[in-house]
């Protein structure tokens, strides 16, 4: 049986779990432009209402929505990857029991 050829797949499900768990430690290498300048305007604003001596929850509220966005993003792209892995195998398989199917020796 010829194993389905699934690198490429595995290859960016290693990639984006390691981009997870860059994320999970608030790393900004893994997040596109929209969720780093999320994550950026509200450091800034953060800061700026620190010096001014006010509460800065607003600011840490909209920073933990921008990390947890780009969290559920990458989850939501490595379960895409896994159901599209899935179904090559599967679909390998199926293949593969169709051609033995009619191929008998006797």
């Amino acid at each position: 049986m010829a194993k389905p050829d699934t690198r490429r797949i595995d290859r960016e499900l290693r990639l984006l779990e390691r981009k997870l768990d860059a994320v999970r430690t608030r790393e900004t290498w893994p997040l596109n432009r929209r969720e780093r300048s999320a994550v950026m305007g509200a450091l800034a604003s953060g800061s700026y209402r620190i010096v001014r001596g006010n509460s800065p929850s607003r600011a840490e509220t909209r920073l933990d929505t921008a990390w947890q966005s780009a969290e559920t993003r990458l989850v939501a792209e490595i379960a895409a990857l896994k159901a599209a892995r899935v179904q090559i195998v599967a679909q390998a398989a199926a293949e593969n029991a169709a051609r033995k199917s009619t191929s008998r020796w006797w």
